[in-house]
């Protein structure tokens, strides 16, 4: 049988897909101690794993070592989430690594990030839930222990900051078996009572299994059903815990969460003086912009009065009254013109008028008008119409 000659990177490509397509290399929970660590500059890093006989190269790239809620050390025992495969320059066998917790509380951690990863894409984190936190408020509310450090850098915090506002204390526990349920507790009591503004939850740092009560899912439901702001303040600033994901909001520290709850007084006494100005500047507007709008009225009122309305129909009256004049002495002069030419007419045609030039009219004695010889041959009495009168007479007949 002929063997096939392969390159290196043949190779390499071929034992790659090997170890990638295996499931358990694939899903692999390896525990060891770090050595050889390197924070690369560009966010992965690099280190190796050992015990007391093996040592395999890890790398954690940038994007997974973001998640990383603890600062790595040589010497660190850790439980490493991760895959086996090799890279395919060198040929060196590693582990890439997707999540790293310290050794001895791996199952925490693993059941920490289901039920972060389960809660988070049920939208219990999502930020259209969050509400916001007061400006101005005249009460919190706080749920930890009555005699931890909590409660008193809380105070400290608010006497510092504010002489009005009022600090209400629900004495819960915070480790221990079942804490958690005293802390539902104090966000129930406040809710019902509705006696604060914001809530405050939180106790001080402490190990993964100290703070656990935190992470538990009925907390994470309570708080995200509260109708009153919740900030959580648990641990310290490298702490993550649930109740800090489902919160409206995350402080880093219990003093922090105070400063975020409770505005400084000299802020409020500025935020009071602002809005005074702008309800003064507001007002000073209004009155002006109201003012014109009146003096337009009373101009729009003065221009439709009755009385202007009156010396205006007066003015019409006697515009009317003239217009109408001149029409009646425009048709009285047309109409003059018109009988004076009318009266030319029957001058030209008056009969007196040709009587005055030598003529006359001769009528019988019904004034009828005799206009031939035959008629006057068969009437005896006859009217003669000069222009100066009329005379009788008898017509004789010629023998």
């Amino acid at each position: 049988m002929k063997i096939k000659t392969l390159t290196v990177s043949e190779v390499n490509n071929y034992i790659k897909k090997i170890l990638d397509n295996d499931f358990i290399l694939n899903n692999l929970l390896v525990k060891g101690e770090i050595s050889n660590l390197k924070y690369h500059s560009s966010g992965h890093i690099y280190f190796s794993l050992k015990d007391s006989s093996s040592k395999i190269n890890c790398v954690m790239f940038k994007s997974s070592s973001m998640g990383l809620d603890f600062k790595l050390e040589d010497g660190m025992q850790v439980i490493a989430n991760a895959r086996c495969s090799i890279y395919q320059g060198t040929g060196a066998l590693q582990l890439y690594i997707d999540k790293l917790s310290k050794e001895g509380l791996g199952e925490l951690h693993i059941k920490f990030e289901k039920l972060k990863k389960r809660l988070e894409e049920e939208g219990y984190f999502d930020y259209e839930h969050k509400k916001p936190i007061p400006k101005m408020p005249r009460r919190i509310g706080v749920v930890t222990s009555e005699t931890g450090a909590v409660i008193r850098d809380i105070i400290n915090v608010t006497k510092r900051r504010s002489s009005i506002v009022d600090i209400v204390l629900y004495p819960a526990l915070v480790q221990g078996n079942g804490a958690y349920k005293t802390i539902i507790e104090g966000i129930r009591y406040f809710n019902d009572k509705k006696l604060v503004d914001t809530i405050i939850i939180g106790r001080g740092g402490g190990s993964l299994e100290e703070l656990w009560n935190f992470n538990e899912e009925d907390l994470a439901k309570e708080i995200f059903k509260s109708k009153i702001p919740i900030i959580s303040a648990v641990g310290h600033e490298v702490d993550f815990t649930i109740s800090d994901f489902v919160s409206d909001f995350r402080a880093s520290t219990p003093s922090q969460a105070a400063e975020i709850a409770v505005p400084l007084e000299s802020d409020i006494r500025n935020l009071i003086r602002d809005y005074e100005d702008k309800i003064y500047k507001i007002t000073i507007d209004t009155l002006v912009y109201e003012k014109e709008r009146l003096n337009n009225y009373k101009k729009i009122l003065t221009l439709n009065s009755p009385e202007v309305v009156l010396s205006n129909s007066y003015m019409e009256i006697d515009r009317l009254q003239d217009k109408m004049k001149n029409i009646l002495l425009n048709k009285i002069e047309k109409e003059k013109i018109k009988i004076k030419s009318l009266n030319d007419l029957l001058e030209a045609h008056n009969p007196i008028n040709v009587l005055k030039k030598g003529f006359a009219i001769v009528e019988d004695k019904d004034n009828n008008v005799i206009s031939s010889k035959e008629e006057l041959e068969k009437i005896d009495e006859i009217n003669i119409i000069f222009s100066d009168g009329k005379i009788k007479g008898k017509f004789i007949k010629d023998i």
